[in-house]
C-alpha cells in the first residue's frame, strides 16, 4: 500500500476506498442491529420480519454479484462503485418513508442491490482493474478501514435512533453516501488501464470458469467460502447466546464479544506487515484454522475461555475478509476477476443469509452440538484449501 514499490496515488486510493467502505457497511449491513427493534415497534411487525427483509437483501446482493462483477471487469469499478451510492441512498430513503412490511421490503431490496454494487467484491474487482496482481497491498489496506465500521456506524446510528428516532437515522446515512462517498468514489479513484478493460471483455464474454483445473479450484473456492461464511454470518448473529449456554455471564459474552472487532483489525495489520509477502493461500489456511481451535478451547474450558474462543475467532475472520479478495486474484490473475468473485460470492451469501436460522435451530438442541457444527464447517474449508495448490500459470 505504501513504499517506493507502490504505484502512485496508491495511498490516495486506499483511503478513499477504505472510508466508502467503512460507510457503506455501517450504514447497512450494521443498521439492523441497532434499528430492528425501534422499527419493529414503530411498525407495528414482529422482530422477525425485520431480520427476514434484510435477509432478503443479503440474497439479492448474492444473486447480482456475478452480473456486477462482469460490468466491472468491462467497464473499470468507478462508475459502478459511484451508483452503488446512489442507489443505497434511495433505499435508505425509501426506507426512512416505509409505513409497513411491503415498503419495507421494497426498501430492503433496492439497498441489496447497492450492497452488491458497492461493498467489498466489487471495491475487489475495482482495484484488481487498477492494480492488476499487485491489487493485495490496497485490498488489505481497505479492510483494514472497513474493520471499524461497526465501530463507526454503530454509535452514531444508536446516538441519532435515541435522539431523532430510527427515520432520522437512515436519512442522515443517505445524505453520508451523497455528501461524502458519491464524491471520493467520483474523483478519487482512477480508470482502470486501457489493456485490463480490454481483457476484462475479452474474458467476461468467454466462460469464466476456464479448462477444468481452474473450474475445479473455483468449485473448491466456493465451497470454501460458503463453508466460512456460514460459520461467520452464524456466529455474528448469535456469539452472546453462545457463550451463555457455555456457562458465561452475559457481561462475560458481551465484554467477549467486543474482542472480536480489535482482533480482525490485528490479524489484517498482521497479514499486512508479516504476511504480505506469503502465498494468500497459507493465510487462507491458517484464517480457518483458527475457528476450530477455539471451539476445542472453548468445549473443553467453557465459560473460561469465552474470551480465547472469541479473540481466535475474530483473528480468523479478519483475515478471511482479505482473502476473500486476495486469493482468487493469487490463483486465477485479475483477468476476468469481477466475474470470479461474483460467481464465488453468490453461494457464500446464501449461506450466510440461512445461518442465522439454521445455526439457531441447532444451537436450541444443544451448545457442544452447535461448537461442533462451525468447527466441522471450518475444518471442510481447510480440507478445500488443501486440496488446492499454491502456485498457478495465471494471466497477470
Amino acid at each position: 500500500m505504501s513504499g517506493s514499490d507502490a504505484p502512485a496515488g496508491t495511498l490516495r486510493v486506499v483511503l478513499a476506498l477504505g472510508t466508502t467502505q467503512t460507510l457503506i457497511w455501517a450504514s447497512t449491513y450494521y443498521l439492523p442491529a441497532i434499528l430492528a427493534v425501534p422499527m419493529a415497534r414503530d411498525l407495528g411487525l414482529p422482530n422477525s420480519w425485520l431480520f427476514g427483509a434484510f435477509t432478503a437483501a443479503l440474497l439479492v446482493m448474492g444473486a447480482a454479484g456475478p452480473l456486477v462483477g462482469r460490468e466491472i471487469d468491462r467497464r473499470g469499478g468507478r462508475i459502478m462503485l459511484a451508483l452503488s451510492n446512489g442507489i443505497v441512498a434511495t433505499g435508505l430513503v425509501l426506507l426512512a418513508m416505509s409505513q409497513g412490511i411491503v415498503s419495507l421490503a421494497a426498501a430492503w431490496l433496492v439497498i441489496g442491490i447497492g450492497m452488491a454494487m458497492g461493498m467489498y467484491d466489487a471495491a475487489f474487482a475495482a482495484l484488481a482493474g487498477i492494480y492488476g496482481r499487485g491489487a493485495r497491498g490496497p485490498i488489505t489496506g481497505i479492510t483494514l478501514l472497513g474493520g471499524f465500521a461497526s465501530t463507526i456506524g454503530w454509535p452514531i446510528s444508536a446516538a441519532v435512533e435515541a435522539e431523532y428516532g430510527w427515520r432520522m437515522v437512515c436519512l442522515l446515512w443517505a445524505g453520508v453516501h451523497v455528501v461524502v462517498c458519491l464524491p471520493l468514489n467520483v474523483f478519487l479513484l482512477p480508470k482502470p488501464a486501457a489493456a485490463s478493460v480490454a481483457l476484462g471483455k475479452t474474458a467476461a464474454d468467454d466462460d469464466a470458469a476456464g479448462d477444468s483445473d481452474t473450474r475445479r479450484s473455483i468449485l473448491l473456492l466456493a465451497v470454501m467460502f460458503s463453508a466460512a461464511w456460514f460459520v461467520t454470518g452464524a456466529m455474528a448473529t448469535h456469539l452472546p447466546r453462545l457463550l451463555q449456554e457455555m456457562g458465561a455471564t452475559a457481561t462475560m459474552a458481551i465484554a467477549a464479544g467486543a474482542l472480536i472487532g480489535p482482533a480482525q483489525v490485528a490479524a489484517r495489520l498482521v497479514e499486512f506487515s508479516l504476511f504480505r509477502n506469503v502465498h494468500p493461500l497459507i493465510s487462507a489456511r491458517i484464517a480457518v484454522s483458527m475457528h476450530p481451535v477455539g471451539g476445542v478451547i472453548l468445549a473443553l474450558a467453557g465459560a473460561p475461555a469465552a474470551a480465547v474462543f472469541a479473540l481466535l475467532h475474530g483473528a480468523g475472520n479478519g483475515l478471511l475478509t482479505i482473502v476473500r479478495g486476495t486469493l482468487p486474484l493469487a490463483l486465477f490473475g485479475s483477468t476476468a476477476y469481477g466475474l470470479r468473485q461474483g460467481l464465488l460470492g453468490a453461494p457464500a451469501r446464501l449461506t450466510q443469509a440461512t445461518s442465522p436460522f439454521l445455526f439457531g435451530l441447532v444451537l436450541d438442541t444443544s451448545p457442544l452440538l452447535a461448537i461442533a457444527l462451525s468447527a466441522a464447517l471450518m475444518m471442510a474449508a481447510l480440507a478445500c484449501l488443501l486440496m488446492l495448490r499454491a502456485s498457478r500459470d495465471a494471466s497477470p
